[in-house]
């Protein structure tokens, strides 16, 4: 499919979920930036269901940057064991707070380069972070729902998240950088999921290769 074709059929697609699903946000809570950059490293691999039940203690729990810091390693690994992968992501949000607060004044980076030098921050919590909390649309969100989505929409023939946002970053317009991520994870988590996706009543049906 050429590019000018492929930008109208995602355009379509873009239709379609937003009369489906409306405004989405991300599903992650947090009232300070540097609570979406922590609640975003511990998603990984790991439900925002499941990430929201453990940040609601973890944020009365740990009230500032300076809280995360000094925090007790081995402690904050029981805070957060449930979220899978807890010592790296223990270490990484920790040694974040450190860095944010020695090279940033205490204030999360508003840009890509600054918030991949952050330990356990690729692209993909970088872009949330800069859209969610800050409105600036640099890529897009490539999460697990993203990569399986645009395969089966064939937008995409990627696997690897760089790859993948490149394509999209192609014919996706980009206002609808933030939106399209989420109405494409908004899709997986009701309908298209990854073991069984119900077909018969997605919103797609009638334009997915892969229906």
């Amino acid at each position: 499919m050429k590019i000018e074709d492929k930008k109208k059929y995602v355009s379509n697609i873009i239709k379609i979920l937003e009369k489906e699903y409306g405004d989405v946000e991300v599903a992650l809570e947090f009232k300070k930036p540097y609570e979406l950059l922590f609640a975003t490293i511990l998603s990984a691999q790991c439900t925002d269901e499941r990430v929201n039940k453990v940040t609601s203690e973890l944020f009365k729990k740990y009230r500032t940057l300076d809280d995360y810091a000094n925090a007790d390693i081995s402690e904050f690994e029981k805070d957060i064991r449930s979220t899978g992968f807890f010592r790296n992501k223990a270490k990484n949000i920790i040694g974040s707070a450190k860095i944010i607060l020695e090279k940033h004044g205490g204030k999360v980076p508003r840009t890509m380069e600054e918030l991949l030098e952050l330990p356990g921050v690729a692209r993909k919590t970088a872009n949330i972070v800069l859209s969610a909390a800050f409105g600036k649309y640099e890529g897009m969100a490539v999460d697990t729902h993203v990569i399986r989505i645009s395969n089966l929409l064939k937008i995409t023939k990627y696997e690897d998240p760089v790859k993948i946002e490149r394509d999209l970053m192609k014919v996706v317009p980009r206002e609808n950088w933030k939106n399209f991520s989420l109405l494409i994870q908004t899709l997986g988590r009701r309908v298209c999921k990854a073991r069984r996706p119900e077909h018969a009543i997605c919103p797609l049906n009638k334009i997915c290769p892969s229906a």
